[in-house]
């Protein structure tokens, strides 16, 4: 066996042994693959390491009479939008999903400590967005169903670290999505694609701009990779722009708040309907319910566009802020 296996390897090594269940010994092996060193001696132990996760994936599933099973990355979306927080290790993902939200992923100052996927939920005014901690993403290996989580995922957020060479992790990065059929939105798409491209939202987040001569490295990397995506760098120690990477959130996400109000009462601000932008209030009344679309008149509009109460028909295209009284 390679010398110089870490603690945690040792540890999952002895639960993989301890396990009962193929789940149990899978759960175990998956986590040996993630946190042993990658160098040439140990090329056959982690080859070795991927022959085992996947024979235990088999016998999982065909304990399940082959249906498709549940695991870590069966992750229900939540709020407005799920965004899949991704990248290299120890640029700080888990750190940014614990800092935003009341989620606890694990978080160390050494590579490989996240082993599964950890969702939370941050606020942006009245609405929440589910962001979702993922192991590291690696030109070495990548597990099957994290490369599934990321193309159901409606944003990705990449994670850098803008002091470790952060020009050589975004292009890494990107060459593991494009690899996984995975393309930022207005990036090109290869001519011989033989499958279905995923199209994502992306947005690009550089880590540890801690002081004030941080700010000239981001510049330089934002000149050298030419970036085409929305970008800001943060400092999760101090806390700079953190608020202003949950509005990118929003402004990626493409949707609007919409109330609702019954005649002569005052609308519930706090619980919106969240439609995607240029929704029509045919496409509300449909989301509130299949009979309001078949029923309804007209309505009337408060908002930023109208008079207040101003009659509207079916194909008024919705405003963010709008407040609506259907009329049936």
């Amino acid at each position: 066996m390679p010398a110089n296996l870490p603690p945690q390897y040792l540890e999952a090594e002895k639960r993989f042994r301890e396990a009962s269940t193929p789940e149990e010994k899978l759960e175990a092996l998956e986590e040996m693959l993630a946190v042993i060193p990658k160098h040439k001696g140990t090329d056959k132990l982690r080859a070795d390491l991927r022959r085992r996760v996947s024979k235990f994936k088999d016998q999982a599933q065909k304990k399940k009479g082959g249906a498709r099973q549940k695991t870590a990355y069966s992750i229900e979306k939540e709020g407005a939008a799920q965004v899949a927080v991704i990248g290299p290790s120890n640029v700080g993902k888990s750190s940014l999903v614990s800092t935003l939200t009341k989620a606890s992923p694990e978080v160390a100052d050494f590579p490989h400590t996240t082993h599964k996927p950890t969702p939370g939920m941050v606020v942006y005014e009245n609405i929440q967005f589910q962001l979702v901690d993922t192991p590291p993403i690696t030109k070495e290996y990548i597990d099957p169903e994290l490369a599934d989580f990321i193309r159901r995922a409606d944003i990705l957020v990449i994670m850098l670290d803008l002091c470790a060479d952060p020009l050589k992790q975004f292009e890494d990065t990107i060459d593991i999505l494009e690899e996984l059929r995975i393309f930022p939105e207005g990036f090109p798409i290869p001519d011989n694609l033989s499958k279905t491209p995923f199209i994502k939202k992306v947005i690009v987040v550089a880590n540890k701009m801690d002081k004030p001569e941080d700010e000239e490295t981001m510049e330089i990397f934002l000149e050298l990779c030419d970036m085409k995506l929305p970008c800001l760098g943060v400092s999760l120690r101090t806390g700079k722009n953190l608020m202003t990477f949950i509005e990118k959130l929003f402004d990626s996400a493409e949707v609007i708040r919409v109330y609702t109000k019954v005649p002569g009462k005052e609308p519930d601000l706090n619980e919106p309907f969240i439609i995607p932008r240029e929704s029509t209030l045919e496409d509300l009344a449909c989301k509130i319910h299949k009979d309001f679309m078949k029923k309804m008149k007209h309505a009337r509009i408060w908002g930023a566009a109208v008079r207040d109460g101003q009659m509207v028909q079916r194909d008024y295209v919705m405003q963010d802020g709008d407040v609506v009284e259907i009329h049936i």
